[in-house]
């Protein structure tokens, strides 16, 4: 009968562990997505958001140093103009926009920009679409 006992308080223990686990889990992953869906819905003002990578927010948020979203094989695609593009250099574009998370597109817009590769118009309206959605832009 003792055993027993024991055997339902520990088991009690254990769910209250876990139970506490999973709140601070909860908790430390809305500390890490809180602040970046409060910037990302604040549009600067004078900002249009008719752009990838609205002027202004360029200027508040750059940086010298360009961020890459596992796409170094994009940069030798810099200078290249959407039209003079082959269909496997679109792909290539292609293939890592399919795989970005929407909350990386505006960053992953802002890198391109800075290192001189356009996207071709599909997916440049695909991208902006998202970065009007996530600024909260009809």
């Amino acid at each position: 009968m003792g055993a027993l006992i024991i055997f339902v308080l520990l088991a009690a223990v254990v769910v209250v562990l876990l139970e506490m686990r999973e709140r601070k889990r909860q908790s430390k992953a809305k500390e890490d997505t809180e602040p970046e869906t409060v910037q990302q819905n604040v549009r600067p003002e004078g900002c249009c958001g008719e752009h990838l990578v609205c002027e202004k927010e360029t200027l508040l948020n750059s940086s010298p140093e360009v961020v890459y979203y596992d796409d170094e094989e994009l940069d030798r695609l810099a200078g290249i103009e959407p039209e003079q593009m082959t269909d496997e250099q679109i792909n290539m574009i292609n293939e890592v926009f399919a795989t970005m998370r929407e909350e990386d597109v505006p960053g992953w817009c802002r890198s391109l920009q800075m290192r001189g590769i356009q996207l071709p118009q599909d997916i440049r309206e695909q991208a902006l679409l998202i970065v009007r959605e996530q600024r909260g832009i009809k």
